[in-house]
């Protein structure tokens, strides 16, 4: 009964580490897959939030963990301060004059 008294005790610590875990595992997937697809890593940040603070996060919802108890934002740096100029754009833009 000891034995089970200890081994019960060993994984009510370890759970929450577990859970910690998997979420920066997840994190980690979701942003080498951002990378694969030809966003710098310095032009966007990915954090872990609770559900319930999801909204004062800002950004984008991207994934989740923790048996859906936290979400993964997606934040591009910059983003809202850079304006992208009107005359940007290809030759084939312009008006035919």
């Amino acid at each position: 009964m000891k034995q089970y008294s200890w081994m019960l005790a060993a994984v009510m610590i370890a759970a929450p580490l577990a859970v910690q875990a998997s979420c920066e595992t997840v994190k980690a997937d979701i942003n080498q897959k951002i990378i694969n697809n030809g966003v710098s890593a310095g032009d966007f940040t990915l954090d872990i939030v609770p559900n319930d603070q999801v909204d004062q996060a800002g950004g984008q919802v991207v994934g989740h963990c923790a048996n859906d108890t936290q979400k993964i934002v997606y934040k591009r740096n910059g983003a809202e301060s850079e304006s992208v100029p009107a005359s940007t754009g290809t030759s084939q833009d312009a008006p035919a004059s």
